[in-house]
């Protein structure tokens, strides 16, 4: 008997201990967590709400013109965002949309930025041969 007892102290544990993986994943959630919020790219535009349906998304890449409070204007192509002016930010979407004809164009415009620099924009799109514009809007939480 007194054999049995040490091939039982000598036995290796085959467990695994999983509290260090869980501690090191509520560490990372957290990390995420507060880093998200943070990832929000674009100029701060506050804009208008409206109940309209989203936009699908679509494998071709976007492109945001955007227009700030102040009145200055952005252009946003794949994640890069640069202040512009109306004369070259037609230039810019017209050499990018030689490249891919197919990219969607939206417009970002605060709510208190007056119409006519919303329709100068959208004006200067058409110039530059984009056929269809998109509004970026907030949706209506009614």
């Amino acid at each position: 008997m007194a054999r049995s007892r040490r091939r039982n102290k000598r036995r290796p544990m085959a467990e695994i201990n999983v509290v260090p993986y869980i501690d090191v994943m509520l560490v990372l959630l957290v990390i995420f967590m507060i880093t998200a919020p943070m990832l929000t790219q674009g100029v701060d535009v506050e804009l208008p709400n409206a109940n309209a349906a989203p936009i699908q998304e679509t494998e071709n890449d976007v492109m945001i013109a955007s227009v700030d409070s102040s009145g200055k204007f952005y252009l946003d192509v794949g994640g890069k965002q640069e202040s512009i002016t109306l004369g070259q930010l037609q230039d810019r979407v017209r050499k990018v949309l030689s490249q891919n004809p197919k990219m969607a164009v939206l417009v970002r415009g605060d709510k208190s930025v007056p119409y006519g620099d919303v329709i100068g924009l959208m004006v200067t799109l058409q110039g530059a041969g984009v056929p269809n514009v998109g509004l970026v809007t907030e949706p209506d939480n009614k």
